[in-house]
């Protein structure tokens, strides 16, 4: 993201109620009382450098984290040791939802810019959602948008060509962007081809070639890691989903 958007100290102390991302993440929904009962268990850490972990695979679960500015991407190693990027996560996503089922974190969480994080303590979430059901409604339809997502992203990944997968993905950032209330049509790719290509299933040559291939076209505009999209409906007709198909495609959050 663009350096007017780095985290300062001051905004790491505005709390859930004055939050611009209030309605992307936990608060949704939830009563005034019960959101200052949730603003007393979430603690705002200092701000995260670029590579900082914050959380490994194989850590117990202790903390859900909710990205408040920057980006972090998840990713596990394979058998042979290789990374796999399993998501990139934005301001007003979850992390470590995966990590319930048996109080594992499966994935390693990653900065990949100056960001920050709430850590919200999994144990005291859990009993204040047991005496809220408005909490309680918001865990159970984040957990549903998960699932949702690793729906979508299977059928991306498993039927679709090179260029389809990349028009949606950046279909994608377009619109996960403009929820956030930065430029749908202008943005930085905080990951670089590499991760792109590893999260996508193709050769890092292969988005660099696409890229090229879309500006060709008229498509998008390519400044290094900075797009500009010139033509959403072509991206949308590359990634072959239209209407409400395609609002779904590109809710593959990568959370």
């Amino acid at each position: 993201m663009s350096s007017t958007n780095v985290t300062n100290i001051k905004a790491l102390k505005q709390a859930c109620k004055t939050c611009g991302l209030r309605d992307l993440c936990l608060p949704l929904g939830v009563a005034t009382e019960d959101l200052s009962l949730l603003e007393g268990i979430i603690s705002r850490k200092r701000p995260l450098q670029r590579r900082d972990v914050i959380y490994q695979a194989g850590d117990p679960l202790t903390c859900l984290y909710a990205v408040r500015t920057g980006s972090v991407k998840t990713f596990v190693l394979t058998n042979d040791g290789e990374e796999q990027v399993t998501g990139f996560h934005l301001p007003g996503e979850l992390l470590g939802l995966d990590a319930i089922n048996d109080g594992t974190h499966p994935c390693t969480a990653l900065a990949l810019e100056t960001a920050s994080v709430c850590e919200i303590p999994f144990h005291l979430l859990e009993e204040l959602a047991g005496r809220t059901p408005r909490l309680q409604h918001q865990l159970l339809r984040i957990m549903s948008r998960e699932i949702q997502t690793d729906e979508h992203l299977m059928t991306l990944l498993g039927h679709r060509a090179s260029d389809a997968r990349l028009a949606a993905f950046l279909l994608n950032l377009s619109r996960r962007f403009g929820m956030r209330g930065f430029s749908r049509h202008e943005f930085n790719l905080t990951m670089s081809r590499c991760e792109i290509g590893n999260y996508l299933g193709l050769a890092v040559e292969t988005v660099s070639r696409m890229l090229s291939r879309f500006q060709d076209q008229g498509l998008i505009q390519v400044q290094r890691k900075f797009i500009i999209i010139l033509d959403v409906d072509g991206l949308r007709e590359i990634a072959g989903v239209h209407g409400h198909e395609s609002r779904q495609s590109e809710q593959v959050s990568g959370s």
